[in-house]
């Protein structure tokens, strides 16, 4: 994570994966086909592969779901994931309806850029933390609240603080506004680890 990492937000490759249990596999291919229909707008490589599980192996809760992960041209990965509710708890979700939300969630990732996924933030940030105790820097879309409120933890459990600067979206940098994350690492190194 050293040096400044400047993200591009042009996908060259969309890769999925339907998974479902002990509901009929024809929900694959509602899940799949509504996913394709946004995101087909965009690129056309998208592979979005099936996997259905029955009988004794799949469990005792119903069930289905997707996860999309796109690749940048320059190779950072970007990725959404949506999952059907249990039985009886929540409303019952559509097939279609989560194919186009898992896609409407991946667009929203690469509109976001940084070099990882909101879901992942916060644990880039913490192996900077950790890291040798030299400078390193991100650079990441907007901070999702999980990432503030990690921050937190991050100075009440290390007594680190981050260098927080806002790059503005324009003409090199494409999509929302990104945040340059900064700090010098802690020197974490294992105790249990044997000096030769």
């Amino acid at each position: 994570m050293k040096g400044d990492v400047r993200p591009s937000r042009m996908t060259s490759l969309t890769l999925g994966c339907r998974y479902s249990v002990r509901v009929s596999p024809q929900m694959a291919n509602r899940i799949v086909d509504s996913a394709r229909s946004i995101l087909n707008k965009f690129i056309p490589d998208i592979y979005i592969y099936t996997d259905h599980m029955k009988g004794v192996n799949s469990g005792k809760s119903p069930g289905f779901g997707l996860s999309l992960v796109a690749e940048t041209t320059n190779g950072t990965f970007l990725s959404a994931e949506l999952a059907s509710n249990p039985p009886g708890q929540g409303t019952a979700v559509l097939p279609e309806d989560l194919g186009r939300n898992c896609a409407r969630l991946l667009l929203e990732e690469i509109y976001r850029g940084g070099c990882v996924d909101s879901t992942n933030q916060s644990l880039a940030l913490l192996l900077m933390t950790l890291g040798q105790q030299d400078v390193s820097k991100v650079l990441l879309g907007p901070l999702s609240p999980y990432t503030i409120e990690f921050l937190r933890h991050l100075k009440s459990f290390f007594q680190i603080m981050f260098k927080i600067e806002t790059r503005p979206c324009g003409e090199e940098l494409k999509g929302g506004d990104k945040v340059l994350m900064t700090c010098v690492g802690i020197g974490f190194s294992n105790l249990s680890k044997t000096l030769k």
